[in-house]
């Protein structure tokens, strides 16, 4: 059954869903099939600076012939990487953590509709200010980076929708099934922005490894933290946004001394080294909520056992892929 909202017949697409542009895995192949599926995929694009990544990615979604669109971090991202992008034609330029006005003229210029997502009421108003067309409100639950000091979903969403209206907004952060979904429709939302649930798949371009955590992580596993960002050498401001992941020794090591590591060259480098090795680095989640059941993510299609998605949008899509099981509940 297809729901329709402000978010739905703005892109014209079936179900209140957007797909989280998680930079780097939620590649062409995620994004297509979470639009073929009735959903609006969003490519992660992240900082903008792998051309070589856009150029593969950007023509697969593209081609798809349904609604889609692209994020990039605004803090981060190069003019030329929007235009870049813009070149293939999404329907929606997603902007999150830092200032859009850079950006937002050559979107519309392009024909693209701005989605920005905001963190706190300030970043809201100016979100508004700028004539956004879709508003996402993150919650602290979220995975992946979010405000080191925000508000939970619940009491963040209702705030933003009346501070927003009549502008659509879109709730995120741990929203994993019909139930969040539900949820955020009742706080007013027009839909939800979705990553782990998506993250956790064999679309997304993720090593299997990482989707067996994430499968297999609860959420009191997770913390949200700068120590993994600074260790990398990320230029995240980490007193604003910090990262969720799944526990780390380097988060053990390293937890209320994230000056001293941002001082100690060596210890990044250590870091670093580990990484190029092959072990362990941690794993930034997008969502607190883990996926129930098992995953086999080398497999085909979509084996994340993603419950109870629609009836509202997703459903059980185990052992098919994404696009197959959304239009089946289409």
């Amino acid at each position: 059954m297809a729901l329709s909202t402000a978010f739905t017949k703005l892109f014209g697409v079936q179900h209140p869903i957007a797909l989280a542009p998680m930079g780097g895995s939620a590649g062409g192949e995620l994004a297509a099939a979470v639009s073929r599926g009735g959903g609006l995929g969003l490519l992660g694009g992240g900082y903008g600076d792998d051309r070589d990544w856009l150029a593969r990615e950007l023509p697969i979604v593209a081609g798809g012939g349904r609604p889609w669109g692209v994020g990039f971090l605004s803090w981060a991202a190069g003019v030329s990487a929007v235009e870049h992008a813009l070149e293939y034609g999404p329907g929606a330029v997603m902007l999150s953590f830092g200032d859009p006005s850079p950006f937002v003229e050559r979107i519309r210029a392009a024909g693209a509709a701005v989605i920005v997502q905001v963190t706190d009421l300030e970043e809201a108003q100016r979100a508004v200010d700028l004539g956004a067309e879709v508003i996402v409100a993150q919650g602290s639950e979220g995975g992946g980076h979010g405000a080191r000091r925000g508000r939970a979903t619940l009491p963040f969403v209702p705030v933003v929708v009346d501070l927003a209206a009549p502008v659509p907004v879109l709730a995120a952060g741990g929203i994993a099934d019909g139930r969040g979904v539900a949820a955020a429709l009742a706080l007013g939302a027009a839909g939800a922005l979705i990553g782990t649930r998506f993250q956790a798949t064999a679309e997304a371009l993720v090593d299997p490894s990482i989707a067996e955590a994430i499968v297999h992580g609860r959420a009191e596993d997770t913390e949200r933290s700068g120590v993994l960002d600074i260790a990398r050498g990320a230029r995240w401001q980490t007193e604003k946004y910090t990262a969720r992941s799944l526990g780390h020794p380097y988060l053990d090591r390293w937890r209320g001394r994230e000056a001293e590591l941002a001082a100690d060259s060596q210890a990044r480098r250590a870091y670093q080294v580990d990484v190029a090795r092959g072990r362990s680095a941690g794993v930034v989640l997008r969502s607190v909520l883990p996926a129930p059941g098992t995953a086999g993510a080398a497999g085909g299609g979509v084996t994340a056992r993603l419950h109870g998605l629609p009836a509202l949008a997703v459903a059980d899509v185990a052992g098919e892929p994404v696009a197959g099981r959304l239009a089946r509940e289409s």
